[in-house]
């Protein structure tokens, strides 16, 4: 892969995240727990379009608010394998009270979590201001596996897509 890092954000840097995520139904957020470990656990991804901060719906009474409550920074990583498509988000999270937000947000999908619908008391709106991502995009496995392959044979390294770094 080519590695590239670009250190200055841009609009072309938001939209080519945003393209890459678009679609990709569960993310994986991961936290700090108390003790120190890092744990991830996958979170529905909102059908709204990334610009640079990413929301979620959580529980208030779970252990991962509680995690981001007392260790703000996360992870947040997105994969579409059959596409050659992984990316990584780091940010920090901050947990939200806004009406409105969440009447953007919510679907009745959400029922099967918040019996109560959107006046359930337990809902926990999740905000993740992104400070940079890394993504990794290939031409698809089989063109991979072509590569690889092209690579043991004449001993050259083998192209497998692109790399880039963002600071967002």
């Amino acid at each position: 892969m080519t590695q590239q890092t670009s250190t200055q954000p841009t609009s072309e840097n938001i939209k080519k995240l945003a393209d890459l995520i678009k679609g990709v139904k569960f993310a994986m957020l991961t936290v700090q727990t108390a003790e120190g470990h890092l744990h991830a656990h996958p979170m529905t991804t909102q059908e709204v379009e990334f610009d640079g901060d990413i929301w979620f719906i959580g529980g208030k009474d779970t252990e991962q608010v509680a995690a981001m409550r007392a260790h703000p920074q996360v992870n947040v990583s997105y994969a579409r394998p059959d596409k050659g498509v992984y990316v990584s988000v780091n940010g920090e999270a901050n947990l939200v009270e806004d009406r409105a937000k969440l009447d953007e947000l919510w679907s009745d999908m959400y029922k099967a979590y918040f019996p109560q619908g959107k006046e359930d008391p337990n809902i926990q709106l999740i905000h993740i201001a992104a400070n940079g991502a890394e993504y990794w995009e290939s031409d698809g496995k089989v063109r991979n596996l072509i590569q690889i392959a092209k690579g043991l044979v004449t001993g050259e390294h083998a192209h497998q897509g692109e790399n880039e770094t963002v600071k967002l």
